[in-house]
């Protein structure tokens, strides 16, 4: 403990030495955009059999109690031959082998196991149709990877990642899963899910070894098969790596207008609409640079796309991957945001610009994965892009925690230190000005105000901490004395990383040492909040500091 507190008064000395900046906020719950939407209740990852394991299921069970309604839960290789032991970027299922005839032989038991994980912790599948049997690959030999991270990342794309040698034989291992789900947990269950067809199909010579014509076949008798275990079924895609480009829009072009490989008529179903968003960090000077720009302008682009037709303006949109880089198992200087609260400060300003690129483009935004879970056993705070270590949830699964307390109406914030969306795309948050803004909700019901304020900036260097003045008009006359709940992710709250340094950073925690980290990695208070604010003629004011890459919560009820 002693670590601990001479390492909080050395951060607190050191931001008590900044020369703070003002920064005005204001909020008005008179103002409605519409819906708050959820967006942030979806989550993915490359290695399925993780799910099972034991930090896995505890995960779980944190991302099921983000509340209603329910998380999504996409991962790689849930058709993948195999004996089911999980390896980074890897993970099988064996769901499909042949005879020595070549007749099909399905074995659900793996998948049925990933599959009741979720469910048991509260998640719902985004169910990803892929990859390719070894048995039923065009090129099967060499399969199983030995990828590890600092070799080349191309090495990862083996026999999987090819076209089937029968598509017929495709359709009905898809259709078999789909009618299995069915059996298993019921149509109206299955029916909230989520269907979509491999990975990334349009990276040359990557997830997918084929032609683009291969992959629309492949997508429409995947498709197809699905409807026809369930014909209320939730199919979309195509999961596309960026926006798409040329490939997602031939795509589109299919899926509308062209003749279906599986039926023979024109079109395929498509439900909901999906591609990936990345970040791209950088190492300069000695420090991590993120690039939000990147991931921002990827989402502008993909949304302007989607808007341009008619027919797909109001599908529900989900960005099947959404993160501040494209590579969770990777390591490396430039990714060494990922354990501190410059990950949740980037969270936090990212997920709020989604909201308001969907309003720009008049777009249905359903969600957005974060494609980041956990690697079981590794060392602790290894450098992976995880929600949590050994059990431990990172300062980033706190913003998602702070994101699920807000919910009703996104009503207006305007702040003096928001750069604004389009400036971002353009240039990023970077030299001497940082991201200081806020997303807010008003909920009549739950009679309940909420404001998330972040302080970002894309340089991993100290800086100035932000003085906020918040202002809040447009409260009902019954909230004359609303309760207050100040919510804080920084150096020294809802931190276990930092805790785990302050304790000399142990390779094997003790249990007394366990229990203090476990105790940390929870979403804090700020000390020294006021309870209690006072409201007049529908207005409440008040005044804290923000440190760079923290955020605050403020949660008024009454």
């Amino acid at each position: 403990m002693r670590h601990l507190v001479v390492f909080i008064l050395l951060v607190s000395a050191a931001l008590a030495a900044d020369e703070n900046f003002p920064v005005t906020i204001r909020v008005d719950a008179a103002k409605a955009h519409g819906e708050l939407k959820p967006i942030y209740r979806f989550f993915g990852a490359d290695e399925p059999n993780y799910a099972y394991m034991k930090d896995g299921k505890k995960l779980l069970h944190d991302i099921g109690q983000l509340g209603a309604p329910q998380a999504y839960f996409r991962a790689h290789s849930l058709l993948v031959t195999g004996d089911g032991t999980p390896a980074l970027k890897w993970g099988s299922t064996n769901a499909y082998t042949e005879d020595a005839t070549g007749n099909p032989i399905y074995d659900w038991t793996i998948v049925d196991r990933i599959f009741d994980t979720y469910l048991a912790n509260g998640v719902k599948p985004y169910a990803q149709i892929g990859f390719m049997p070894e048995a039923m690959s065009t090129h099967p030999q060499p399969y199983q990877h030995t990828w590890r991270p600092g070799f080349p990342y191309s090495e990862i794309y083996t026999g999987w990642a090819y076209p089937p040698n029968d598509y017929a034989k495709w359709g009905e291992l898809v259709y078999q899963w789909a009618k299995h789900c069915v059996a298993r947990y019921g149509a109206a269950e299955v029916e909230k899910w989520y269907w979509e067809v491999w990975n990334e199909a349009n990276i040359k010579d990557g997830y997918w070894r084929g032609t683009p014509e291969e992959f629309f076949k492949l997508h429409d008798y995947a498709v197809d098969a699905v409807r026809r275990a369930l014909p209320t079924a939730r199919v979309g895609g195509m999961d596309s790596a960026g926006d798409g480009g040329k490939f997602m829009q031939d795509f589109l072009e299919h899926v509308l207008h062209g003749k279906n490989y599986a039926t023979g008529a024109i079109g395929t179903p498509i439900d909901f609409l999906s591609f990936h968003a990345k970040g791209s960090p950088t190492f300069v000077d000695g420090h991590v640079r993120t690039g939000i720009a990147n991931q921002l302008r990827t989402i502008d682009t993909a949304f302007t796309r989607f808007a341009s037709f008619p027919e797909l303006k109001n599908k529900p949109i989900v960005i099947g991957e959404s993160d501040p880089d494209g590579c969770a198992a990777c390591q490396g200087p430039q990714l060494g945001y990922r354990n501190t609260t410059m990950f949740s400060s980037y969270t936090a300003a990212v997920f709020a610009r989604k909201h308001l690129l969907a309003e720009k483009h008049g777009v249905n935004l359903e969600g957005a994965v974060t494609w980041a879970f956990e690697f079981e056993d590794q060392p602790y705070f290894a450098g992976f892009r995880v929600m949590a270590s050994n059990g431990l949830t990172l300062p980033v699964f706190n913003t998602f925690r702070m994101m699920a307390k807000m919910s009703g109406q996104r009503i207006d914030s305007i702040s003096s230190g928001d750069p604004g969306v389009e400036a971002i795309i353009k240039s990023g948050v970077r030299g001497a000005t940082p991201d200081v803004a806020a997303l807010a909700s008003y909920d009549a019901v739950k009679r309940q105000l909420a404001v998330l304020v972040w302080h970002y900036h894309d340089d991993d260097v100290h800086g100035p901490t932000a003085a906020v003045a918040l202002t809040i008009a447009g409260l009902p006359a019954e909230a004359a004395q609303p309760r207050l709940a100040h919510y804080r992710v920084d150096a020294t709250h809802s931190n276990a990383f930092t805790l785990w340094q302050a304790l000399g950073s142990p390779t094997a925690p003790t249990r007394a040492q366990y229990a203090q980290l476990e105790a940390a990695a929870q979403l804090g208070l700020l000390e020294n909040a006021p309870a209690t604010v006072t409201v007049a003629g529908g207005a409440a004011a008040l005044s804290f500091t923000l440190p760079r890459q923290a955020v605050s919560l403020l949660v008024f009820q009454w």
